[in-house]
């Protein structure tokens, strides 16, 4: 299982990055990331897996995620129509206000409590869900107000639930991450050519010996598993735009044809032509 450091930026003029809709159910998305996260899900039946729980949710889900806590897209294997609104913060959000401000403290416990990981019940989730879905509707100021006043409704909520009984702790220290940052920078700008252990380990400054053991114990795959779904990542981003599956197979990195169908096949569970089908 792949780990994988997201690197998001807010949006311009804002403290938030709002995602509206993010469709990624095709997507095998394990990650993490410095900002804290708000989801909520509506009209699917799916899979809530943070840090090490994993459990089913029905019809909706909301829940919070603290700072660099491994998670799962939460609309992963999900084939019915949905509505998903993603918030991201910033991990320097009110910092120095946060612990010193009476009227945001309920907010400050919420913050400390994510964590663990946060779901949140039928009531709460009927209070603040068409809130949370219509955020991307408001100016950057009102934006604010309305996810403070979010933020302070959940804080409050009788209904909460934590999913771990302690806190999370990711094991990738910062220099790690920083090292797997550049290397998934280095993939993106790569991919599509033949790339061998010795240059990435060079890149790396480390032996080849060490960066296999590296890139194991950080993402739980060799760096050709990694690699192979990286671009079948690629791969089904142009499929589902209508290209041409040799001319896919090519521009994703792939040196022939049978080995991209077997590859397609081993981390999706069906080979390109039925995939592009479904598309269609």
């Amino acid at each position: 299982m792949k780990t994988e450091l997201e690197q998001i930026a807010a949006n311009s003029g804002s403290s938030f990055r709002l995602l509206v809709n993010p469709n990624l159910s095709d997507f095998f998305f394990w990650h993490f990331h410095p900002e804290y996260e708000l989801v909520f899900i509506d009209g699917a039946d799916g899979t809530r897996h943070v840090g090490e729980h994993v459990s089913r949710y029905h019809k909706n889900d909301l829940v919070f995620i603290g700072s660099d806590i491994p998670h799962l897209n939460f609309d992963y294997g999900i084939k019915t129509p949905y509505e998903k609104m993603v918030v991201h913060i910033q991990p320097g959000f009110l910092k120095e206000s946060l612990p010193s401000t009476p009227e945001l403290q309920g907010i400050f416990r919420l913050f400390d409590q994510s964590t663990h990981g946060i779901a949140f019940g039928e009531k709460t989730k009927a209070l603040l869900g068409e809130r949370i879905k219509n955020l991307h509707r408001l100016n950057f100021f009102d934006q604010l107000l309305e996810i403070l006043s979010i933020l302070q409704g959940l804080s409050q909520a009788e209904d909460s639930v934590l999913l771990h009984t302690h806190p999370v702790v990711n094991p990738h220290n910062q220099r790690e991450q920083g090292r797997l940052r550049q290397i998934y920078r280095f993939l993106d700008n790569h991919y599509q050519r033949k790339i061998s252990i010795a240059e990435i380990a060079q890149f790396s400054n480390l032996t080849n010996e060490a960066f296999c053991r590296y890139f194991k114990r950080m993402t739980r795959l060799t760096f050709t598993e990694f690699l192979n779904h990286y671009r079948i990542d690629k791969a089904k981003q142009l499929l589902r735009q209508d290209n041409n599956i040799t001319e896919t197979c090519f521009q994703c990195g792939f040196e022939s044809i049978s080995y991209f169908n077997r590859v397609f096949k081993k981390v999706t569970g069906e080979n390109p032509l039925a995939f592009k089908k479904r598309y269609a």
